[in-house]
């Protein structure tokens, strides 16, 4: 059985459901919503380093900002890098706030439909009223290894971005 793993979520611990991935393992498939309401898997993403930028919610302030900072980082990477915002927000939500924020450098991933995200990449809170995802980083290379985890362990708080870009940069050649 593996060991109960817990963020704070304002303070208060919250397990997660899922693994602890580390850098070196291979990247978990999942099955997201994309745009137009496709279905999105690991190999859908594949074939340049991927950064996934995991959030509770784009509509709180904290990943307001997180997706915001993101984005404006990743203007630099072009083709080399592809970059997915991961929320159990609704492929709608995600858009209308995307379109508002002006964000155009990552595309939106809803793990609304089945939590596979969350539940594979060990992101997915256990016992909330609502599901959410805890807030985290993943780098991904090519050849789907992960370069980079960041589980932030305290949700309220920002990731710390400038590793993450590193490995992101690294990944990318």
């Amino acid at each position: 059985m593996a060991e109960s793993r817990t963020v704070l979520f304002k303070g208060s611990p919250v397990e997660l459901v899922g693994p602890a991935l580390k850098a070196g393992d291979k990247a978990p498939d999942f099955s997201c919503v994309g745009a137009g309401l496709s279905l999105v898997s690991l190999a859908d993403t594949a074939g340049k380093a991927r950064l996934f930028n995991v959030v509770p919610s784009l509509d709180t302030p904290v990943c307001n900002t997180q997706t915001r900072r993101f984005n404006e980082e990743l203007g630099s990477y072009g083709d080399r890098a592809a970059a997915y915002t991961v929320s159990l927000d609704l492929p709608f939500a995600q858009q209308r706030w995307c379109s508002e924020a002006k964000v155009e450098n990552l595309k939106n991933l809803s793990d609304a439909r089945d939590h596979s995200f969350g539940e594979h990449y060990g992101v997915l809170i256990k016992g909330l009223p609502l599901p959410l995802l805890a807030r985290a980083v993943f780098v991904v290379d090519a050849q789907n290894t992960i370069k980079y985890v960041e589980l932030v362990p305290e949700i309220t708080q920002e990731p710390d971005y400038a590793p993450a870009l590193q490995a992101l940069k690294e990944a990318a050649g």
